[in-house]
């Protein structure tokens, strides 16, 4: 069942599909798959529509797809990451970007901020300044109000709820990430493995989540490192807590193997990769089945 969550400008905001009983403690949330750019934002930027998707993880939410099949919940932002952020803290914004000074409490230091892609990004992942001109705070609070808090009360509805159901939740942070290191990344310019695992390097997720999930990939051909150079973000270090039997792992598909960069369009390796996630949800089933984690 699908349950769309509608905040303006964006007519549905969110999108939560369950199962029509939920058989696994397994929620995946797909945070940057949103393709809906209304056309105020895109008069508002210094881009266009193509070059706003640039920080977008394109059908992210569709190779995921089939997790409600298998009877585990799947939460999707349908707003686009290049007008807010929810795997960022709530105010990690940019003075720079303002009309006017920020209060005290935003965060405005941190190494996010400083690369330019804070809650609200000043630029795309390719580097491009998103903006013709300045913001206001309220408009940042609006995003946020409206955006930000209703997507993490989902995302945190749907894991206490698995945690009150099965006694333990596995969340699965949905990613995809350049093939190319772009400015600003500590990899620019160098080709990226398919896949990178980020568990807070050991801190979000039991081992055994992390060793299924790499053991699973490389058995099907793929190269898989982990936390280099994604070691998890807000939502995995947030919701990771091991010790409340709360895990949580980011996972970072190279676009390559699903789409064309340049266009956004899927190519005929899409298929097949749906095919192998949804084999990795069943290896997750059989190993959350087993009821051995930490």
């Amino acid at each position: 069942m699908d349950t769309p969550l509608t905040a303006a400008p964006f007519s549905p905001a969110l999108r939560i599909e369950a199962p029509a009983e939920q058989l696994l403690p397994l929620v995946l949330a797909s945070p940057h798959s949103g393709r809906d750019y209304p056309a105020a934002f895109v008069a508002q930027s210094a881009l266009d529509a193509v070059a706003l998707r640039r920080s977008e993880d394109s059908f992210v939410d569709e190779l995921f797809g089939h997790a409600p099949r298998k009877g585990a919940p799947l939460l999707s932002a349908l707003f686009p990451r290049a007008y807010l952020d929810v795997n960022r803290d709530a105010y990690e914004l940019d003075p720079a970007m303002f009309d006017g000074p920020l209060p005290d409490w935003v965060m405005s230091d941190t190494p996010r901020v400083a690369a330019g892609l804070g809650t609200i990004a000043r630029q795309v992942a390719a580097g491009a300044e998103i903006y013709r001109g300045k913001l206001s705070f309220a408009e940042a609070e609006q995003r946020i109000d409206s955006l930000y808090r209703p997507y993490h009360r989902a995302l945190e509805e749907l894991v206490e709820g698995t945690v009150a159901r099965f006694g333990q939740c596995l969340l699965i942070d949905c990613h995809s990430m350049p093939s190319i290191g772009g400015p600003g990344d500590s990899d620019v310019g160098t080709e990226r493995v398919d896949f990178v695992l980020g568990d807070c390097y050991g801190r979000s997720c039991d081992p055994a989540v992390t060793d299924a999930v790499e053991r699973h990939l490389q058995d099907h051909g793929y190269c898989v490192i982990r936390n280099i150079p994604y070691a998890g973000g807000y939502t995995t270090r947030h919701y990771g807590a091991p010790r409340r039997r709360r895990h949580a792992l980011q996972i970072e598909i190279n676009r390559r193997l699903y789409m064309t960069e340049a266009t956004h369009e899927k190519h005929d390796g899409f298929a097949r990769l749906q095919t192998e996630l949804d084999g990795l949800i069943e290896t997750l089933a059989g190993l959350l089945s087993t009821g051995t984690l930490e």
